[in-house]
């Protein structure tokens, strides 16, 4: 009994011992390993570089006013058409007392002046008839009397200026109309009716009552890093995306990249400006973010791979090219334009090679 017991230990212990043989030697047993490939084919290569910056009109003015005042009318919208001479709105000027009160003593005194020459006039008048005086002494006592006349109404139309912007003479020219300067559309009207506005002048700029803007000429401004600057030249072509239109790309013309840079974020900016191709019926609000693909270079239907596929090592670039069921042979190539995912193939390998991917 004692034997038996003996010779099932024993077997017990060898079963372990094999397992362990076992599952050790599974452990350290690895699945060979299967390269998949990918095959060298024609395409084209684009190599380009991405401008941010937005869509704005190429002439865009602020209309101020011509006096100051306060808003009785406005006669536009955003989004009218309006063309040169159009109004846009109308003011009340409120005068300052004191050149009201200056013009009215003004008036006063060119009144007196003009009784009392008036009066001169008509008695040297008469002594003229009379043969009493001289004709010279005559023309000068009239003469007087004329530019007495003119004082009085040239001081009559000041005051007329001062408290409503326009006097008699001159009609339907006035400053408290307000009136677009050119043809366009109208972006926004800043002010309200009863808003005070201020006249440009050398302390002030003047408040704005509208922004004009002619949408049928729309340019891009944005700004290149100066790593890229160097690449670029004016009349260069542009595709623009433009954010809040996903479905149309435009085309634009660079036409400006500033002489100068601005550091923004501590990097060097320059700013470029390109002319929006607009087909007939295209609109485009003012003030939409766009990105540009400037296109630096560009080969047409060359033998490309992706650039995962190749190995650079110093100057020089590999590739495994399959020559048997998971045979690889190490080929030297030639590369050259690169757009960052593909790049063009000069010699080493020919079309429809099948080109091995690494493991990552």
């Amino acid at each position: 009994m004692k034997k038996a017991f003996k010779i099932l230990g024993g077997l017990l212990i060898l079963a372990i011992f094999g397992w362990v043989v076992y599952y050790l030697y599974n452990q350290t047993k690895k699945d060979p390993i299967v390269y998949e490939t990918e095959a060298a084919g024609l395409d084209n290569v684009i190599m380009k570089t991405v401008a941010t910056g937005s869509v704005v009109p190429r002439q865009e003015i602020e209309i101020k006013p011509q006096e100051s005042g306060i808003i009785t009318d406005i006669y536009v919208e955003p989004g009218d058409e309006v063309k040169k001479g159009d109004l846009i709105a109308k003011i009340q000027i409120i005068p300052e007392m004191v050149q009201v009160n200056n013009a009215e003593t003004q008036l006063k005194k060119a009144k007196i002046n003009y009784k009392n020459a008036e009066v001169e006039y008509k008695r040297k008048t008469e002594l003229y008839n009379n043969g009493v005086i001289a004709q010279s002494e005559f023309l000068d006592e009239q003469t007087r009397y004329e530019n007495a006349k003119e004082d009085v109404e040239a001081a009559d139309n000041n005051l007329q200026l001062i408290k409503m912007g326009v006097t008699k003479k001159m009609g339907n020219q006035t400053n408290t109309i307000i009136k677009a300067t050119i043809e366009g559309m109208v972006l926004d009207v800043p002010v309200k009716v009863g808003n005070s506005v201020i006249k440009s002048n050398t302390f002030n700029d003047g408040t704005t009552v509208a922004f004009l803007a002619d949408m049928n000429e729309m340019v891009f401004e944005g700004k290149v890093d100066e790593t890229e600057v160097g690449k670029i030249e004016e009349g260069m072509d542009l595709l623009l995306s433009i954010g809040a239109i996903d479905k149309e790309k435009y085309h634009a013309n660079l036409e400006f990249i500033a002489p100068k840079g601005v550091e923004e974020n501590g990097a060097i900016q320059f700013e470029i400006k390109a002319a929006v191709s607009l087909k007939e019926g295209q609109f485009i609000r003012a003030g939409y973010s766009a990105t540009a693909d400037i296109v630096l270079d560009k080969r047409d239907s060359v033998l490309v791979l992706k650039e995962k596929l190749i190995t650079f090592s110093n100057d020089s670039a590999f590739v495994d090219v399959k020559t048997g069921e998971q045979v690889f042979e190490k080929k030297f190539i030639e590369t050259g334009l690169s757009d960052g995912i593909k790049i063009e193939i000069l010699s080493g390998i020919n079309e429809g090679d099948e080109i091995k991917i690494p493991k990552s």
